[in-house]
């Protein structure tokens, strides 16, 4: 078909992908859409696990790959990185010509591609904006790719809201809840013997698996309270751990580095993995007690399955929580109570009640929906919507 629109959706990371997926698969699906993808950041590196190929093994075409990533995970090399990134994405732009560029959330990756965007006059579609992560620079990245972008999907109201009140016109906001669920209602998830299996570990008594990263707003934080993280889980009995290693933020090598060290001494009953992919990591989800760390999946996806979250720290903080939610300060006693916590009976009881402020799912097909129809015209002409005079 003539005159289909190119829509370029831009990955940077393992669990970005994850949520992706389904949305990519849409756009690939369409007649009168053609799906572009670069692959930047994580992919790229063989410390996180080249997971470029997993996007090629999904049968997905790679029409850029961006290397914007430096060895060093200081304030100085992630800075250096958004420079490279963004010269990768004003090449790869000039290429392909694409008529939408599709972000999703907050990392310094994609602030890269959009800031690119934004000179390129190309409009871009932003997944999960209007969100908070007070304790990361998430945040400010997160708001600054709202205001460079044309089109957004939030996964909740008050995200829309929000959107709304950053100026953004509320006829371009659009809510459709949260990526993450479309994998867990389409994936065919492993039971629980093939997914020993397939992560080569047998699950025990009780299980937790472990994400966390660092919280990049604070200074020199991670060694330390990953260090009481640790502290407590090497208390516990009977209890199986598995690890899933930081994104490449701001010192994300010294937890992936206590990780290793860890898991060396507890071999018995404790493993890490650089990239679970989300097939995996998802139907890992089904067989363990809790989510423990400060990852988003914690609160996006796990109270799908009636599990709890101990979600330590500020990294998430002002993000919308449901009741398996169990927030905790970073310090050892905080911890340890909120992991006693999960396994009472009353905390056991509450999570059979626990509704997803998430969604049930559907969103990929939404977007999809909207990016195939919605009129591109004149869509790099905003004006600020005042919420005072106009509504």
């Amino acid at each position: 078909m003539k005159n289909r629109r190119k829509i370029c959706v831009v990955t940077g990371t393992r669990a970005e992908y994850g949520l992706l997926y389904w949305l990519m698969k849409e756009i690939e699906a369409a007649d009168d859409l053609k799906l572009q993808i670069i692959a930047t950041g994580m992919h790229l590196s063989p410390e996180f696990g080249l997971t470029y190929l997993q996007i090629e093994q999904d049968g997905f075409t790679i029409d850029h790959k961006i290397e914007m990533l430096l060895s060093s995970d200081s304030p100085t090399g992630i800075g250096k990185s958004i420079g490279l990134g963004v010269i990768g994405f004003a090449d790869a732009l000039a290429d392909l010509q694409p008529d939408l560029l599709v972000v999703l959330g907050d990392r310094f990756e994609i602030f890269s591609a959009v800031s690119a965007a934004m000179v390129a006059r190309v409009p871009v579609a932003h997944l999960h904006g209007g969100e908070a992560t007070e304790g990361a620079f998430d945040e400010l990245i997160r708001h600054s790719i709202t205001k460079m972008s044309h089109l957004h999907f939030t996964a909740t109201r008050a995200y829309r809201n929000r959107v709304i009140q950053l100026g953004e016109q509320p006829e371009r906001v659009f809510e459709v809840g949260a990526l993450g669920i479309d994998s867990i209602r389409r994936l065919n998830l492993l039971k629980r013997n093939e997914l020993e299996k397939a992560i080569d570990f047998k699950l025990g008594k009780r299980n937790l698996l472990v994400t966390y990263h660092p919280v990049t707003l604070e200074q020199e934080t991670a060694e330390e309270q990953f260090g009481n993280l640790l502290q407590v889980l090497s208390e516990l009995e009977e209890t199986h751990l598995l690890f899933t290693k930081a994104n490449a933020d701001t010192n994300g090598r010294i937890i992936n580095s206590m990780i290793d060290d860890y898991v060396s001494s507890h071999r018995d009953h404790a493993i890490a993995y650089t990239s679970l992919g989300q097939l995996r990591y998802l139907s890992t989800m089904q067989f363990v007690d809790a989510v423990v760390g400060n990852s988003s999946s914690g609160l996006l996806e796990a109270p799908s399955f009636k599990i709890g979250t101990v979600n330590i720290g500020d990294r998430q903080r002002g993000r919308i929580k449901a009741e398996s939610v169990i927030d905790c300060s970073p310090d050892s006693n905080s911890i340890r109570a909120a992991i006693q916590e999960i396994y009472t009976s009353r905390f056991q009881e509450k999570l059979q009640q626990t509704t997803n402020p998430y969604g049930d799912g559907g969103a990929s097909r939404k977007i999809a929906k909207i990016i195939r129809k919605h009129p591109l015209d004149d869509i790099l002409k905003k004006r600020f919507f005042d919420m005072e005079t106009e509504t």
